[in-house]
């Protein structure tokens, strides 16, 4: 193919993911109940990270352990803030759920020009990426950011300051920490990268464990909307426990 046919083909890529993304985008735009109900649903205390707690503590048979219930009210400041948050939700929501058919489209594309050895890595890589961010998105959605929202929706310095949480900022936060979360997942990935490359190996990477914890709280701060302690805690351990992972992929890589 020629470099004009290799751009034809990439317009009728970008052409492809477009349109799979503006249809998504419209069914999530037409379910609105549905998406917000699931968007929505961490503010509450009938959350299922704490109906697990629960379940957990009874199953253990700690009969003592109840979590007290909380309310968290959002608000809506501006006259168009609901309909543009509901675009924004719903644009996040055509491209999270359009990603399996745009990661797929891409690597069609690139594929032909990759050699046969790099073939043989390209869908392993491309798959484990995708899963592992899918799992970071997850993970701040059940986890993390239900008790960041918790923590910080329900503190008050005296009883006479009401919480008066905006619709823009639950969002804005949900999709921002998601979005770093699932990046963030990736370092098993980049590092079994660098590992075949021979840019790194597990023993660099247990030699220098304290100086990657702080470049990760670092980091930690930096995915955090707010800078309170609680919720950098609640970042970086898993962080931390990827970097721990990302040690024993890296030996698996080197040995191989």
């Amino acid at each position: 193919m020629t470099f004009w046919d290799h751009l034809d083909e990439l317009r009728g890529v970008i052409i492809k993911i477009l349109i799979a993304i503006v249809v998504f985008m419209v069914i999530s735009f037409l379910f609105k109940e549905e998406v917000f109900r699931i968007v929505l649903a961490p503010k509450d205390s009938d959350f299922v990270l704490y109906q697990l707690l629960q379940k957990a503590a009874t199953g253990i048979r700690i009969t003592s352990f109840n979590l007290p219930s909380f309310e968290i009210e959002l608000i809506s400041t501006q006259l168009a803030s609901q309909f543009i948050i509901h675009m924004k939700t719903a644009l996040c929501c055509g491209l999270l759920l359009s990603s399996p058919y745009i990661l797929y489209q891409l690597l069609r594309f690139v594929t032909p020009a990759l050699y046969e050895s790099e073939r043989r890595y390209a869908v392993p890589v491309v798959t484990w990426g995708y899963i592992l961010y899918i799992i970071g998105v997850l993970l701040n959605y059940i986890f993390i950011f239900p008790l960041a929202i918790r923590f910080l929706g329900t503190y008050q310095v005296s009883s006479d300051i009401p919480n008066l949480i905006t619709l823009d900022s639950y969002i804005s936060t949900l999709i921002t920490m998601s979005l770093l979360m699932g990046l963030m997942f990736e370092l098993p990935m980049i590092c079994w990268l660098f590992a075949k490359l021979g840019f790194i190996n597990s023993c660099f990477l247990r030699k220098y464990r304290r100086h990657a914890f702080v470049i990760i709280l670092i980091i930690g701060t930096i995915i955090t909307p707010t800078a309170d302690m609680f919720t950098l805690l609640l970042v970086s351990i898993p962080i931390y426990i990827l970097y721990e992972v990302s040690i024993g992929v890296v030996a698996l890589a080197s040995h191989k």
